[in-house]
């Protein structure tokens, strides 16, 4: 993802739009269109304008879906359909942050745990809390949940 000139992500988004409709790239066009539509959607039910952070949230739930569906082709050997998946994942990923490697998921989990004094499983929630902002479409967070069970538990 390119932060050139301080853009929005949704203005990011629009000049990708654009750009795919001048290079007649259909395939390309349908993905950003979907995700211009789903912040679109947003914006009008909750009637307000998505900051970076809320164009991010739905990013990242429009990759989660991608993902999900691509592993159910895959399991009913549809591998046309989980090929088409797995193209609208590489045009998601470029409007998504880098993601964390696994030493800066481990550090982040314990300054998260640490802040908030977590020690049980009750204290879950909390951790969560923490780390959803910081880690939000820089890394699984399915992952990140089993990575804080497994040093409460």
């Amino acid at each position: 993802m390119s932060d050139t000139n301080n853009t929005t992500l949704k203005e990011q988004l629009t000049a990708e739009m654009k750009a795919c409709m001048k290079a007649k790239d259909k395939q390309r066009l349908v993905v950003v269109r979907s995700l211009l539509a789903a912040i679109k959607q947003v914006e009008i039910d909750r009637q307000a304008s998505l900051d970076d952070a809320g164009v991010l949230s739905i990013i990242d739930k429009a990759m989660k879906q991608r993902r999900d569906s691509h592993q159910q082709f895959l399991d009913a050997d549809r591998p046309d359909l989980a090929e088409q998946e797995a193209y609208e994942m590489s045009v998601i990923q470029d409007f998504m942050p880098d993601a964390l490697t696994e030493d800066e998921i481990n550090s982040l989990i314990e300054e998260a745990m640490a802040d908030s004094g977590a020690s049980t499983m009750q204290d879950m929630g909390k951790v969560m809390g923490l780390l959803k902002p910081k880690m939000q479409g820089r890394a699984d967070m399915g992952v990140v949940s089993q990575l804080i069970k497994a040093k409460l538990g």
